[in-house]
């Protein structure tokens, strides 16, 4: 049963070695990172990462981020290369490993990434297994919101991305995460909101419980609408 979750948006700026000392927005980072402690602070037996990706498919617990990829400088790097017998993680999967990584998370581990061609049953069936494997299952959902918030935003400014984002963050600060399981997938993928299967995932897995949230961070930097979050549902 799903005991806690964690919402985290997925940009590459969240991991360190492509930052720097100095990171970019670090209060984001922060509130990643406290979202992650928190998470853990459940005990959960089973920890599962869910981000978007090209594929909707499990991966490999032992799997990496191949952080060259976005930063070929590091290629010459130690530790930043993906072990060679599991596949390299996609971004948001990824860095959701290194949240637990950083939080000192050494428990079980269960990773999958879903498209923005995952039909929303799709995702609440997903859901609905990973809340099934274990007492006490915790998610980690990387997942961002529209990238069309603003006129420099990755895919320049719709104005129907600030109701669609507005209605995510209304049904995770209400704990109605039923709600998420309206999201039109169509208007995401026009949205660019990336998270929309990511978060029906969710949505599948607490099953209509009611929840109660604390939203750690939510802002627009850069246009992209990135939502932090820390769910329990313990009651």
């Amino acid at each position: 049963m799903i005991s806690a979750a964690a919402l985290c948006p997925a940009p590459p700026l969240l991991a360190r070695e492509l930052t720097g000392a100095d990171p970019v927005i670090p209060e984001l980072r922060r509130a990643c990172l406290d979202a992650a402690a928190g998470l853990l602070a459940s005990a959960p037996e089973v920890v599962a990462v869910i981000g978007p990706a090209a594929e909707m498919q499990a991966w490999d617990p032992a799997g990496q981020l191949d952080l060259a990829d976005y930063a070929p400088a590091l290629r010459k790097a130690p530790g930043t290369m993906p072990d060679a017998a599991a596949l390299p993680l996609p971004l948001s999967v990824g860095l959701g490993t290194l949240l637990l990584d950083t939080a000192g998370y050494a428990g079980q581990r269960e990773l999958h990434s879903v498209s923005e061609h995952s039909g929303t049953s799709d995702c609440v069936a997903l859901g609905a297994r990973l809340a099934h494997r274990a007492g006490r299952v915790a998610l980690l959902v990387m997942a961002d919101g529209s990238a069309r918030r603003g006129l420099k935003a990755p895919g320049y400014l719709d104005e129907r991305s600030l109701p669609f984002d507005a209605m995510v963050e209304q049904a995770v600060r209400s704990g109605d995460l039923s709600a998420l399981l309206r999201l039109d997938p169509a208007l995401a993928r026009e949205l660019m909101a990336t998270g929309r299967p990511a978060w029906q995932v969710l949505a599948g897995a607490v099953d209509g419980r009611q929840v109660a949230s604390k939203v750690r961070y939510c802002d627009d930097p850069f246009g992209v609408g990135y939502l932090v979050a820390s769910l329990s549902m313990e009651n």
